[in-house]
């Protein structure tokens, strides 16, 4: 039954906004003569130049003592991108607290399905190693520490003890007297239970330094990544300062085995689009994408399996989703990022590179974008089965190499934008693919 589902959602498109689509292609095809001159692909790079990194140049003014509180464990849940942000502020927390962090863990999830460790991801000795001027990092809990049941005691805080983005002052209320008085905490889930605002700015430097200096990612995914910015380039030596950030040592000299400089025979300037159009963010949105019966009771399954927490809090309380499309509260389609590529002005030939997981829908959502950017690949496009085999049945590692895509400076970039995205920004330039500060200070 399924199988027959797939089939005959293949066999169409799945559209919604008829008349704007058809709006889009004219506009498309009417603006490839001045694509040339499109200045969307000029400014990230010359606003890039007035940047100077800052968070590299500091560190805390005490250095760190194992004569500490204790030590804090963290086990991170959610993909790579919300795990990322938990293991800094990790760091923040431990330097709060004054407090030797334990190198996170990562917790398995039943939608990701993947078993990856933080060594897996990211490059352990490293990370410690920078960090040690402000706060101590070590592998494991001392031996002593290993066999205490931390729930029994009172030492493990869940996400429901701990506010959504919380101001620093609260984990000094709640986990600080834990800490003094069993020399342990674990942090259970620690989805976003930092702020940002409230964080004083030595402390949200330190956060910086922990997200664009300490996490470097795995030689393996570094060398994917930059093979795979390579052949979308088409060009056979990395360009900017921010491939050395990125890359580091594993920068790879030519593309595709190449030996020609410069003609590899790619495109000179692609956009990396990351959809978040995945089954999980359509199904944890509560909206409705005009797939009728048969997407809600597909999506209530979903959530019903994977989102158990949030159908309970449901049963007592009325969602409507014409409401939530209306509040901005949905993730775009693929049809309606491919409009709002449109009136940005970015024109039929652009060649846009898919970054993320499978599509929600598959082919049947995909046509629509395609039908306005023919030029459109995605990373079994680009990448060998053979190159992409290490990274099978392994999601947060093919998001760090899809980080790559989405970093370099000399491309342009429309990431997990919503409805409400576009209706509080209205200009390209407001749009970002994080939350998390910004890498770099102005001078």
């Amino acid at each position: 039954e399924l199988k027959q589902n797939f089939v005959r959602k293949e066999q169409s498109e799945q559209i919604m906004h008829e008349r704007l689509l058809q709006m889009a292609t004219l506009a498309t095809s009417k603006n490839e003569s001045d694509s040339g001159n499109f200045a969307l692909w000029e400014e990230p790079y010359k606003q890039a130049r007035k940047w100077t990194p800052c968070a590299a140049k500091y560190t805390l003014e005490e250095e760190p003592s194992e004569d500490n509180n204790g030590f804090i464990l963290v086990s991170a849940n959610g993909g790579l991108n919300q795990q990322r942000v938990a293991v800094c502020n990790a760091v923040v927390v431990a330097a709060l607290l004054n407090a030797t962090l334990v190198l996170p863990r990562f917790l398995h999830s039943s939608v990701w399905k993947d078993k990856s460790q933080f060594g897996d991801i990211y490059q352990e000795d490293y990370f410690v190693n920078y960090m040690k001027g402000d706060v101590l990092i070590v592998k494991d809990l001392p031996s002593h520490l290993q066999s205490l049941d931390l729930e029994a005691i009172g030492s493990q805080i869940t996400d429901n003890d701990i506010s959504k983005e919380a101001e620093p002052s609260e984990f000094i209320r709640t986990a600080l007297p834990v800490l003094q008085k069993n020399g342990v905490v674990h942090f259970l889930g620690f989805g976003n239970r930092l702020g940002f605002d409230s964080v004083p700015a030595d402390l949200q430097r330190l956060r910086c330094r922990c997200n664009f200096h300490a996490l470097k990612f795995a030689p393996e995914i570094q060398k994917l990544g930059s093979l795979l910015v390579q052949r979308l380039r088409g060009v056979s030596a990395m360009q900017t300062e921010m491939d050395t950030q990125l890359f580091g040592s594993n920068m790879l000299d030519r593309p595709f085995g190449d030996k020609s400089t410069d003609d590899a025979g790619g495109p000179s300037r692609y956009l990396a689009l990351h959809l978040r159009f995945e089954e999980d963010m359509v199904a944890y949105s509560l909206c409705e994408f005009g797939g009728g019966d048969e997407e809600r009771r597909e999506l209530q399954a979903f959530r019903e399996t994977h989102f158990p927490a949030l159908v309970a809090r449901l049963r007592n309380t009325t969602v409507s989703p014409e409401e939530l499309r209306s509040q901005g509260r949905c993730p775009l389609t693929p049809e309606e990022a491919g409009l709002i590529l449109a009136a940005l002005g970015y024109v039929r030939g652009t060649f846009i590179y898919v970054a993320g997981s499978q599509i929600y829908g598959g082919a049947t959502r995909l046509r629509p974008l395609t039908r306005l950017y023919p030029n459109l690949v995605t990373k079994e496009d680009i990448l060998s089965s053979d190159e992409l085999a290490p990274l099978k049945n392994f999601s947060s590692r093919v998001s760090g190499r899809n980080h790559y895509l989405l970093a370099t400076v000399s491309e342009s970039e429309l990431s997990a934008l919503s409805t409400d995205d576009v209706d509080r920004h209205g200009s390209s330039r407001h749009w970002t693919s994080s939350r998390a500060p910004r890498r770099t200070c102005s001078r």
